[in-house]
This record gives structure tokens, C-alpha cells and sequence, in this order.
């Protein structure tokens, strides 16, 4: 059998995080609770429950709980995470690994939407989902279906594929682009989720979607700069080049007394032109780096 480590990041999780330990130590054979900088017991509830405890000083962020956790692991065939609020079910974690013991997948992404069975998701948080969904696959060409899950399974050769640059929450979309740029074979499969689990986060939800949405679109400068800049770019040699035609015309047709108006369509386009070769020199250095680094 593989050796399953579970790692769950936390931050002020007292109250369900005990019975979150217990129920994943049924299914993985060790877990590790990264205590983002918490200022409740969530630490000391967890250790007696039987995780290993690692704790952050201060609040980092959910991609920086994970890199601690991803860090600490030795000797580990698979690597499950899930959050520590009690809204994934660890009796399911089964059903996540199975792809991966069964050499169908590298990566596997719960998913809450998979069948379109997401009746207990409020509407706002399935409508920002669905933004996040969109932006994500666009970075990272895949398809999934939720691309903020935090109940994944991955095989331990993958880890290397990580970059955990994000800090925050935009850590999910991140480690799926970053799987895609690795070659991983990801799989999703469907699993529940329990809103009503005493979670007593205020956190806006507008905020932290909007945060994620900005963490997502930082991170396609580097992975699809041909989207970022060349696309852009080509609409303002358009745009600079329709105008400088229309304006010299007025100007040979004595309209216009003055360049000026053209001169300054001609640095739109001119402008235009820098950006979309910004784009394609850096499309074309993302795909060096991702060809070595996947070798």
C-alpha cells in the first residue's frame, strides 16, 4: 500500500479541526496540520488529535501554509490536502487517491461541480466560482470544473512541479497551472462540500474572490504573456494604424493643419508593437523554461 500523507492547512479551525485530524487518520497514515498564525487552540486540538503540528508565527496565507507543509514531507507516494473547516469530507479520500494508486492520474482535483450537483453552494460563491473557473482554465489550458478546491491528491513525483508563489488563496488556480506546464495527467472526481460547518470566518466574500481573480491574472504575465500583452498589443497597431491613416488623410485633404494627431496615432501603434513583442519574447522564454523544467 502507499504511504498517504495528508496536509491541511488551518488558521483559527479549533472548533472543527479535531474531528477533521480524526476522520482523515482513518485514511492516510500520517497528517500534518500547518497552523497558518493562528490565535485560538487550533494548534493544541489538533496535536491531540494526532497530527503533526507546524506552526506559523504570523498569518502567511493559505499558498504559504502549503508550502510549508509541501516542504516538510519524506518519503511520501501520495500527498492529499484539505481544508480544516470541516467542509471536505475525509471519508471520501478514497475515492481521491483511487486514480493515482490505479496509474490513471498524476493529480486529482475534488471537484464540487463535476455532475452539476452544487444545490448547497450559495449563488454569489458559484457565480465567483464560475469567474475563477474561466480565468483559471484560460492560464492554464485545462477544463476543470473547480478550480479553488482545496481536497486534492497528488503523486509525490509531481511536487517538484510546484512554485508556490502565491501566497494567498490564488495558491489553487496556481498549483493547476503549474501541473498543466508539468505534463501531469490530472483527473477530477466528485466529492461533497459542507457550508454549514460552524466556520466563523468574516472574510468579504467579494474581497477574497476579487483577490484571487488579481493572483490569477499576475500569474499570466508569465504563463500565457501571448494573451497579456500580444493580443493587446495587436489591437493598438490597429487601432494607431486606422487612425494614422484616417488623420493623414484629413490633414493631405486640408482638414487638419497639423500632424500632430497622426504623429500621436503612430505612437499608439508604435506602442503597440513594443508590447506585443514584449509577449512573444516572453511567450517564448515560458516555453524554455517550462520544456527544462519538466524534463
Amino acid at each position: 500500500m502507499p504511504n498517504i500523507t495528508a496536509i491541511i492547512p488551518a488558521f483559527n479551525e479549533e472548533i472543527p479541526i479535531g474531528s477533521v485530524v480524526i476522520s482523515t487518520l482513518e485514511h492516510v497514515d500520517h497528517v500534518i496540520v500547518v497552523d497558518d498564525g493562528s490565535e485560538d487552540r487550533t494548534s493544541e486540538i489538533a496535536g491531540i488529535a494526532g497530527a503533526e503540528i507546524i506552526k506559523h508565527h504570523e498569518n502567511q496565507g493559505k499558498g504559504a501554509a502549503l508550502k510549508t507543509g509541501f516542504d516538510s514531507i519524506i518519503d511520501v507516494d501520495i500527498v492529499v490536502t484539505l481544508d480544516g473547516d470541516g467542509q471536505h469530507n475525509p471519508e471520501e479520500i478514497p475515492k481521491l487517491i483511487k486514480p493515482i494508486i490505479d496509474g490513471e492520474a498524476d493529480i486529482v482535483n475534488g471537484s464540487r461541480y463535476l455532475v452539476n450537483r452544487d444545490d448547497d453552494t450559495p449563488v454569489y460563491r458559484r457565480f465567483g466560482q464560475t469567474v475563477l473557473d474561466n480565468v483559471t482554465n484560460l492560464n492554464s489550458g485545462l477544463k476543470v470544473t473547480d478550480s479553488q478546491s482545496g481536497f486534492r491528491a497528488f503523486a509525490s513525483y509531481t511536487i517538484p512541479a510546484f512554485r508556490f508563489n502565491q501566497k494567498g488563496f490564488s495558491i489553487e488556480s496556481e498549483m493547476l497551472t503549474d501541473a498543466a506546464n508539468f505534463g501531469s495527467r490530472i483527473r477530477e472526481v466528485e466529492i461533497e462540500a459542507n457550508y454549514d460547518n460552524g466556520n466563523n470566518h468574516t472574510e468579504n466574500p467579494l474581497s477574497h474572490g476579487l483577490g484571487v481573480l488579481v493572483g490569477i491574472i499576475q500569474d499570466m504575465e508569465f504563463n500565457r504573456p501571448l494573451y497579456y500583452f500580444t493580443i493587446p498589443g495587436m489591437i493598438l497597431i490597429v487601432i494607431g494604424f486606422t487612425l494614422g491613416l484616417f488623420f493623414f488623410g484629413q490633414y493631405l485633404d486640408h482638414v487638419m493643419t497639423t500632424l500632430l494627431p497622426t504623429v500621436m496615432a503612430a505612437m499608439i501603434g508604435l506602442g503597440g508593437l513594443f508590447i506585443a513583442f514584449t509577449g512573444i519574447i516572453l511567450h517564448s522564454m515560458a516555453r524554455m523554461i517550462h520544456s527544462e523544467y519538466g524534463k
